[in-house]
This record gives structure tokens, C-alpha cells and sequence, in this order.
């Protein structure tokens, strides 16, 4: 219950985000952070609420997820400005975090074997039925009771969702120490500086000293984050010693490859289909059915397909499903119809179901059970930090592009920048929806090949990495040594 409700609070929000922008009065920059408040707390602390799940234990910290991402939700709702909204969705990002680490740490010790297995299947199931309900359910809420009832129901979920989690087994890391606050911090800053970094670069520059200097920013803290983690040794927040593991690297760079394209429109279509498109939020939600809907249904097949052949043989087929659907994406237009648009999507959507059957049971099964809160917490960083970062790059990727063509169609440098910006959000000034059409849709198809480009690079890195007997990720690991 709790894993439906984390991707639900994406695809829930990127579907009310325009109204929402719109009741608000927000700016560009003001409603972008109703999605990057989230991202970035989601992204930067699941290693950290892995690491302190070991050692304070991990149902507590998924309690204490669950909660503070229902009780953030219910503060979106009541929101009197965008301001109050975004800072609300920064804490509900930290509350996602949590539940995501904790919660697969928790399955990981309270089965085994092929219980184990179906039990993740079961949890990408829930994880797919947040993606595919999620935007056709925001978008019947938002035309019937308005975007605040978006977040509303999440507060409400989270209290049943809360009621089962105390029902799960406690257990912890044996001989874990202290939390590293420290490694902690210097992350957590890491990584939103550099999501700032996109958002800064879509409206003021790539080449600005601002863009500059929060590059400069993020990369020494990275770099920090890694002196500061070698010298603590044992006492450190993130093990290095798991990337020995050639099966546990291979896994963990998987996010990077096969969500990375589905959470981009997953997270940019509604914009474009409400905006230049024209479409309401529910007839939205059902154009994107063909992408969201075999995430739902497949999760549990890709745990067979995997058992009965390799991990690497899914994850290879995952990633060539999604960079055929991203060669497709010059299809798109602000017309399209439901079949052809779904001729993209599909493949995406099927693609991304069978992988997410795979990942998390395979990112904790190639290490002890005792450090599967270190491992979900260093596959779920991977996995949300790659999102959040495409998240914002895509939007600043689009924006630019969009602000480029608007300026070749002959429209003023002064107005074109923020006309791209709003059209990336879907909202679209009706005197300009014409050429606003043409050139994001022009956008949208380069991000296409861009994608399809990345796929096939993951696609071949993951069969060379990962052997067919590597593949088959054990039920219980070796120790390591």
C-alpha cells in the first residue's frame, strides 16, 4: 500500500500541476519546484533512511515514512500558496524516501526463496498500479474536486497503509554503529545543488555564473561525500565494499537505463497532451493507459521470466523494449490519436513492468540479508537520484529547445524563454498555441532519439555485465568477504 502511494505522488502531481500553477498564481520557477522539492528529498535520502533503517530498525523507520509523507501530503492540500506547497513536498519526498528504503529491507528479511520473490513481484505490482492508475485517477480528481484533492487522498491512503506496516516483523543490522550525519548532509546537499542546477539553467543559461557556480558546488560535495566516506571505514553511511559485487554494480546502474525515459514522460506528457494538446486531465490520464498499464500487469511475469532464464536476459529485453518505443517517439503529435500514440508508449510501458518484477529483489539478493537496508538504500539513491536528475535535465532540456524554436518562428528572445517554460508546465497562451504545437513537439521528438540512444547503451552494457549465471540473483547471498 505504502509503495502504490510513493509513485502516485508523482504522476498525481505532474497531472494537477498545471491547475495547480494556475489557482496558485505561481511563477515558472515556483510551480517547477512542486516536482523538484519532492525529487530531490526522494532522491538524496534513501541511502540515508537505508543506513539508519539497520541500525534504529526497519519497521520503525518505515512508520515513521509512512507518516510524514501522509501528513506533507495533507499540508499540499491545504496549501495557501506555492511557496507552503513546495516546501510541503519537500518533506513528503523525505517520508517517500524512507518508506522506499525501509520497506524493501523489510521484505528482504521476513521471506526467502521463491516467498521472497513473489513478495517483490507483488511490491513492483504496487509500484505499477501507482504509475498506471495514478495520472487516470488524478485526472478524473482534479475535474470533479479540484488538485488539492490529488494530495488529499493521499493523506487519507497513508493512514491504512500505516495500520498494516505495524503488523511487520522488526529487525536490524547486527553489529551496525553509529549514523553517519555527516555523509548524510554532504549528499543530501550534493545532489540538490545539482538538481538546482537544471532548474537555474532553463531560465537563466547553461553558460550563467549562477548555473556555473551551482555545478561547481555539486561536484565538490560529491567528491567530498566520497573522501569523507573512504576515511570513516566502518562507520560509514555508504559500504563500498558491495561494489565488489559484480552482479549488485550491474544492478544499481539499472535505474539509469530503463526508468530514466518512462519517468521523463511520465512526468513531461501530461504538460504536453494538456497543453498544446488541449486535452482535460481525465482524457490525459487515459492516453497514457498504454504506458502506465503494463507496469501494473508485468511485475510479477518479469520474476518468472528472470527465474526461469536470467536477470540479464529481462533487463537486455527491457531496455531494447524502451529504446524501440523511444525510436517511435517522433510519432507524437498534439493531435494524436490513442492508437498512435500508443505505439510509443506501449513499449516503454512494457519494457519498464518487466524490469521493475526484477530489480529490487535482485539489488538485495546479491548481498547478505543483514545489509539489505544498506543495498536498498544504495539501489533506491541510484535509482531516484537518476529520475530526479532526468526529471529536472529534461525539463531544462525541453525548455531550451522549445525557447530556441520559438526564436527561429520569429518570436522575441524576451518572451520566448518564458513561453517555453510555462508551455514544458501546460500552460499555453491561446495566441500562441500554434507555434507553441511546432516547436515543442519538435522538443519532444529529439528527446526522443536522445533516449533511444541511451537504451541501446544500456541494453548492451547490462549483457556484458551481467552472465547468464550471475543473472539468476540467489535467493540468500554468500557472505562477503
Amino acid at each position: 500500500m505504502a509503495g502504490a502511494l510513493l509513485p502516485f505522488s508523482v504522476t498525481g502531481a505532474a497531472v494537477a500541476l498545471p491547475r495547480m500553477a494556475e489557482q496558485l498564481g505561481a511563477s515558472t520557477g515556483a510551480a517547477q519546484w512542486v516536482q523538484n522539492a519532492f525529487n530531490v528529498a526522494f532522491a538524496a535520502l534513501p541511502l540515508a533512511a537505508g543506513s539508519l533503517a539497520d541500525r534504529t530498525g526497519r519497521r520503525r523507520v518505515l512508520l515513521g515514512g509512512i507518516a510524514l509523507a501522509g501528513s506533507a501530503a495533507l499540508l499540499v492540500g491545504l496549501a495557501p500558496s506555492i511557496l507552503w506547497a513546495d516546501l510541503a513536498r519537500a518533506v513528503q519526498g523525505c517520508g517517500a524516501a524512507a518508506v522506499l528504503a525501509s520497506g524493501a529491507a523489510v521484505l528482504a528479511h521476513a521471506t526467502s526463496g521463491r516467498r521472497r520473490g513473489f513478495a517483490f513481484g507483488v511490491l513492483g505490482a504496487a509500484f505499477g498500479s501507482g504509475l498506471a492508475l495514478g495520472p487516470l485517477a488524478a485526472g478524473a480528481m482534479v475535474e470533479l474536486a479540484g488538485w488539492r484533492s490529488v494530495f488529499l487522498l493521499i493523506a487519507a491512503l497513508s493512514g491504512p497503509a500505516w495500520l498494516c506496516a505495524r503488523q511487520a516483523p522488526e529487525s536490524r543490522g547486527p553489529g551496525t554503529g553509529a549514523f553517519d550525519v555527516a555523509g548524510a548532509a554532504v549528499f543530501t546537499l550534493g545532489l540538490a545543488c545539482l538538481s538546482c542546477v537544471f532548474v537555474r539553467a532553463a531560465t537563466a543559461g547553461w553558460a550563467a555564473p549562477s548555473t556555473l557556480g551551482l555545478l561547481a558546488a555539486a561536484l565538490t560535495l560529491v567528491a567530498g561525500f566520497a573522501v569523507l566516506e573512504a576515511r570513516r571505514g566502518e562507520r560509514a553511511m555508504f559500504d563500498v565494499r558491495l561494489f565488489r559485487r559484480p552482479e549488485f554494480v550491474a544492478v544499481v546502474c539499472q535505474p539509469f537505463t530503463v526508468t530514466l525515459g518512462f519517468v521523463v514522460l511520465l512526468v513531461d506528457l501530461p504538460g504536453y497532451l494538456q497543453g498544446v494538446g488541449g486535452r482535460g486531465t481525465f482524457t490525459t490520464g487515459l492516453l497514457l493507459l498504454p504506458l502506465t498499464l503494463p507496469v501494473l500487469v508485468l511485475p510479477l511475469l518479469g520474476g518468472r521470466l528472470a527465474a526461469c532464464t536470467s536477470v540479464r536476459t529481462v533487463l537486455t529485453g527491457s531496455s531494447l523494449l524502451i529504446a524501440t518505443g523511444a525510436l517511435l517517439l517522433p510519432l507524437l503529435t498534439p493531435g494524436s490519436s490513442w492508437p498512435v500514440l500508443a505505439c510509443p508508449l506501449l513499449p516503454f510501458g512494457l519494457g519498464v513492468g518487466l524490469a521493475f518484477g526484477v530489480m529490487d529483489d535482485a539489488a538485495v539478493g546479491t548481498v547478505p540479508v543483514e545489509q539489505a537496508g544498506a543495498a536498498a538504500g544504495i539501489f533506491n539513491t541510484m535509482r531516484i537520484t537518476g529520475e530526479s536528475v532526468a526529471v529536472a535535465g529534461t525539463a531544462a532540456f525541453l525548455t531550451t529547445l522549445t525557447g530556441a524554436g520559438l526564436r527561429a518562428r520569429h518570436v522575441p528572445a524576451t518572451e520566448a524563454g518564458r513561453l517555453a517554460g510555462r508551455a514544458v508546465q501546460g500552460q499555453v497562451a491561446d495566441g500562441r498555441r500554434a507555434v507553441l504545437a511546432e516547436a515543442l513537439t519538435s522538443s519532444f521528438h529529439t528527446l526522443g532519439l536522445v533516449l533511444a540512444a541511451l537504451s541501446l547503451l544500456g541494453a548492451l552494457l547490462t549483457y556484458l555485465a551481467l552472465s547468464p549465471v550471475r543473472g539468476r540473483i540467489a535467493a540468500s547471498s554468500r557472505p562477503m568477504s
